[in-house]
């Protein structure tokens, strides 16, 4: 069976960008993607949410970053990471969904149902958005009312005339309230009081706010969100709800769930139909753990204070989109870090530590 220099996993923005490097730099791979069209998360978010809404979306290498304009987000980006994949001629294969990766001797082994595929190195660019976090409560199977988390969102108008309780501190929920408070009746509850910033958000700022992350994939921790650090802001978009007191009105945790509302720990009571999860979510890794890369404290331990892509434990794989790389910005540069990490571990070089 063949043996490939090496193989990525996800055709994200991560996956796009360390196999554009890769192939930059002759080394033979192969892009592993477990969707049925290019796209990445991009092309399963709801329709509702356009280009003016995300973030932002930062340019592959050789390319221009897709327009802020009203288009939606889910039809713009794919389109664009298509011609993208055509025009690098990248080596994508799709649908293609890892189950595990294996060491056989010393050459990975990468397997997903029937087929599998041998490999010297691997990236790991798998994201986020399928591993969804949802934490429990007490009660919470005896709703008999809606509960959808940020990766069922349909949408605003799926909640019009219905009473929603969103969860979570971050910029989701955030967004979530700034969309459904003008159009129906919402509560907004957090386990933490949150941080909101109102200075302009500085790449100094930014820098910050990544360092902090990387402090804790250096320690091996598991990592948290870049933008969980970086504090709340609200935009243009979101001024209508907070003209009606949507985020001015948080409560705290509720202390249990029940089949028509929330209890709190003062013993009052919330009916709501809909509890909307914007819990965030978790690193998708669980395919990666046969190879034991995680530290005792939990977390995948990166080389270089946490600023680099090589696993500590075993050189031969990378991550991306991973830690202080899970944003548009930080995926494209992790891509070529990736790929030079790559190259290094098929030459026999030693990888720096830290």
């Amino acid at each position: 069976m063949q043996i490939r220099e090496s193989i990525v996993i996800g055709a994200g923005q991560a996956g796009l960008s360390t196999s554009f490097h890769l192939k930059r730099l002759g080394i033979d791979h192969l892009v592993l993607d477990a969707n049925g069209a290019p796209g990445g998360a991009w092309q399963h978010r709801w329709d509702a949410l356009t280009m003016d809404d995300v973030h932002g979306v930062a340019e592959l290498p050789d390319a221009e970053a897709p327009a802020r304009d009203a288009q939606r987000a889910n039809v713009v980006v794919p389109a664009s990471f298509t011609d993208y994949e055509q025009r690098h001629g990248l080596p994508v294969l799709r649908p293609v969904r890892v189950d595990a990766v294996t060491d056989d001797d010393g050459i990975l082994v990468v397997r997903a149902a029937e087929r599998e595929w041998r490999t010297r190195t691997l990236v790991n660019a798998t994201g986020t958005w399928t591993h969804p976090f949802l934490p429990h409560y007490p009660g919470m199977e005896t709703f008999i009312g809606e509960q959808l988390h940020t990766v069922d969102y349909p949408g605003p108008e799926h909640f019009r005339g219905k009473r929603v309780l969103v969860v979570g501190g971050g910029a989701s929920a955030v967004q979530f309230l700034g969309a459904l408070a003008p159009i129906t009746d919402t509560i907004w509850v957090t386990r933490r009081e949150p941080v909101w910033r109102d200075d302009e958000f500085t790449p100094e700022a930014g820098a910050a706010a990544v360092a902090l992350v990387e402090q804790r994939v250096a320690q091996g921790l598991p990592p948290q969100s870049v933008v969980g650090v970086t504090g709340l802001m609200l935009r243009p978009q979101e001024r209508e709800a907070e003209r009606l007191g949507a985020y001015a009105h948080r409560r705290a945790m509720f202390q249990r769930i029940e089949a028509d509302g929330v209890r709190w720990a003062d013993g009052s009571f919330e009916r709501v139909d809909v509890i909307l999860w914007a819990t965030g979510f978790r690193p998708a890794i669980a395919h990666l753990a046969p190879l034991h890369l995680r530290s005792g404290a939990g977390g995948i331990q990166l080389d270089r204070n946490g600023r680099g892509t090589t696993a500590v434990k075993d050189p031969r794989i990378q991550l991306v989109g991973y830690g202080p790389s899970a944003s548009t910005i930080g995926a494209n540069r992790a891509g070529r870090t990736a790929a030079v990490g790559v190259q290094r571990a098929l030459r026999g070089i030693p990888t720096p530590v830290p």
